[in-house]
C-alpha cells in the first residue's frame, strides 16, 4: 500500500503497480472522512495510517457501489462505529446487490462486480450540494446510476471516484484504454459520464483524485484530454 498526501487529502493506494485501488482520508480541523473503502483486505492499512495521523474517522462517503470501493466498509464501521455511512440514494440499491433499472433513467445494464456481502446499512443518502464537512457533494452518474463525485471547498481538491480514471492514461469513464480497461467495462452509461466529466471540470478544480491511478495536480489539460477523446470515441461534437 502507497500513501500520497496533497494538502487535505491522503491517497491509499492498494497494489499501485498492477491493478491500483485507491480510497482516500480528507482532514479536517480534528476529524477524517473516508471516501471510499478499497478491498475486503485493505482494513488493517486503512486504520494503521488513520492511526498515523491521530485523528478519528467520524464520516465514511462512498462515491458508488461496486466492490472496489466498498470492500473494507463492514470493518472500518466496526472499528469506528459512531462514523456516519453516506452513498447516494440510487447507489445504495446497488450495495445492497440490486442491479435492477429504475423507470424514469436509460435502461442500460449496470455492469461491474457487486457484493451482497455487506451488511452495513447507510445512514444518509446525498443529493447534489449537499455538504460533509469541508466536501461539497457533487452528482456524477455514468460509471454507475448514483455515482457521486466530493470537492474540497477549502481549496477545490475533488475527488472523483470513477467518474475518471488516470491508470493507464486519463480517461473518462467508458472510455476504452488497453493498457487498463476495467472502468470501462464496468461503466453503466457512457454519454452520462461524458456528461458528468464535462461538470466536474467546470469546477476548475487544483487537484484531481480517482479511484484508480495516481492524483493530478492542476488538471484542467488532463480534463480536456480525456474529454476530447471521449467525445470522439462517441462521436459527440465539441460543445465548447
Amino acid at each position: 500500500m502507497l500513501v500520497t498526501k496533497s494538502g487535505t487529502v491522503y491517497q491509499l493506494s492498494f497494489m499501485p503497480r498492477a491493478f491500483p485501488v485507491n480510497c482516500y482520508l480528507v482532514e479536517e480541523d480534528d476529524t477524517l472522512t473516508l471516501i471510499d473503502a478499497a478491498l475486503p483486505f485493505s482494513t488493517k492499512a486503512i486504520l494503521h495510517t488513520v492511526r498515523t495521523i491521530g485523528k478519528p474517522i467520524t464520516e465514511i462517503v462512498l462515491t458508488h457501489a461496486h466492490m472496489d470501493h466498498v470492500g473494507a466498509l463492514d470493518a472500518v464501521k466496526e472499528a469506528y462505529p459512531k462514523a456516519v455511512v453516506s452513498i447516494t440514494a440510487r447507489d445504495a440499491r446497488l450495495l445492497g446487490g440490486d442491479r435492477r433499472s429504475l423507470v424514469d433513467e436509460p435502461q442500460s445494464p449496470v455492469k461491474g462486480g457487486l457484493t451482497k456481502s455487506i451488511k452495513t446499512k447507510p445512514d444518509r443518502f446525498l443529493k447534489e450540494g449537499d455538504r460533509i464537512g469541508s466536501l461539497q457533494v457533487v452528482f456524477t452518474p455514468g460509471h454507475t446510476p448514483g455515482s457521486l463525485s466530493l470537492l474540497d471547498v477549502r481549496n477545490r481538491s475533488l475527488i472523483a471516484g470513477d467518474a475518471l480514471h488516470t491508470r493507464g492514461g486519463i480517461a473518462v469513464s467508458g472510455t476504452l484504454k488497453l493498457l487498463f480497461p476495467f472502468p470501462a467495462l464496468a461503466t453503466w452509461n457512457k454519454v452520462i459520464a461524458l456528461e458528468s466529466a464535462e461538470k466536474l471540470r467546470s469546477l476548475r478544480p487544483s487537484l484531481l483524485a480517482v479511484g484508480h491511478g495516481k492524483m493530478i495536480q492542476n488538471p484542467d489539460q488532463a480534463f480536456h484530454k480525456a474529454i476530447m477523446e471521449s467525445r470522439n470515441s462517441l462521436k459527440i461534437q465539441n460543445r465548447n
